[in-house]
């Protein structure tokens, strides 16, 4: 299978035999690292990123609506979603593509133009789905480490891809870190990377801050894709509905990857998501007050973290994250996953302020046994 081609029936049937593990670890699936076990159903969740506020009023009632008639396929909600998205971005209607959650698009970027000889580059700490991806279809993964300032350091990963990439990942805000990488650290990546490589850049939590999108990049007709999810400020997480943005001519690359078939729940949603404008806005506000809530709790208890502008904080812990999220998953509250890199920090999951609380009183208990 070439780094370009689509999973034939044949390598598909070859890769089963083998026992291969298709690229298919979602959100979903990577959370579990953090909890692999059934949670109490008293716990307090505050490991994969999810809003605990849930769908809107305006996309549950559509929801329901869409539910009822599910005996029918519905395929037209899957073109309407887009061309929602592509109306409110003001980009034609042709550069967007619905798909279930961004997950996907991700992983069909990556193995469409990554390979042997042609690396993912992505930062580190960073989201690892490309990564694992990128391994399927034996392409090089180069990890660059952030910047002092948490940023994506793109001179770096533009040193570290050489004349060999194909995918230069960036999440923005980043996960796991929650920060920022600078509007013109961006664009001097879209400048500067190799001829035949596209820059990858995930605004799954750009609702969180308001920082300015890359969407006009798509406009511009660059090397790029912009994702988007409902997972996160919309909290459509389990409904799985997602957005990619691009010039015709990459979107019809990643096409073969899959089906297009959409669950009909999650488009229905995703529209109604986007058509209640205020949604955004008191989403984004009560994140804040949350997070600012927490990081100065953080900073009076003299307990270091990175601070953040998204709906997660990575906390530094005087003893191995996993033993920390071990302990307090004792005390019913499940927190996120440690990186490789960063062994000795966890991430946290805002959730509501009652929520928090509890993390609060669980982490002192912790922290002080």
């Amino acid at each position: 299978m070439g780094s370009h081609e689509p999973l034939s029936r044949r390598g598909f049937a070859r890769a089963a035999a083998l026992g291969a593990a298709l690229p298919v670890l979602t959100e979903r699936a990577l959370a579990q690292l953090s909890y692999p076990g059934e949670a109490p159903p008293d716990a307090v969740l505050l490991n994969a990123n999810e809003n605990p506020l849930g769908p809107c009023a305006e996309a549950l009632a559509a929801i329901e609506r869409a539910a009822r008639n599910g005996g029918r396929y519905q395929f037209g909600e899957t073109l309407r979603l887009a061309r929602k998205a592509a109306e409110l971005e003001g980009m034609p209607e042709d550069s967007v593509q619905s798909f279930a959650g961004s997950s996907d698009p991700l992983h069909r970027v990556v193995l469409a133009f990554c390979g042997p000889g042609r690396a993912f580059v992505t930062a580190d700490p960073g989201y690892e789905a490309g990564e694992r991806a990128a391994r399927f279809v034996q392409a090089p993964v180069q990890r660059v480490p952030l910047t002092q300032d948490y940023a994506h350091d793109v001179e770096g990963m533009l040193r570290a891809a050489g004349g060999g990439a194909g995918v230069f990942y960036i999440c923005n805000p980043n996960n796991p870190t929650g920060t920022l990488t600078p509007r013109p650290a961006i664009e001097h990546l879209v400048r500067e990377k190799p001829a035949g490589s596209v820059v990858l850049i995930d605004e799954a939590y750009i609702h969180f801050c308001g920082a300015p999108s890359c969407m006009d990049m798509v406009r511009d007709r660059k090397d790029v894709f912009v994702l988007r999810t409902f997972s996160k400020i919309y909290g459509m997480a389990g409904l799985r509905a997602g957005l990619a943005f691009a010039r015709p001519d990459l979107l019809d690359r990643i096409r073969p990857y899959g089906t297009g078939f959409l669950p009909v729940t999650g488009m229905a949603g995703a529209i109604a998501s986007l058509e209640a404008k205020h949604v955004v806005a008191e989403r984004r506000e009560y994140v804040r007050r949350v997070r600012e809530d927490l990081m100065a709790w953080l900073r009076k208890h003299q307990i270091d973290f990175v601070p953040s502008v998204s709906n997660k904080i990575m906390i530094r812990t005087a003893k191995p994250g996993r033993e920390v999220a071990a302990a307090m998953a004792a005390r019913k509250v499940i927190i996120g996953r440690s990186w490789p890199s960063w062994p000795n920090h966890v991430r946290v999951t805002l959730g509501t302020p009652e929520e928090m609380e509890k993390f609060k009183a669980a982490f002192l208990s912790v922290i002080s046994s």
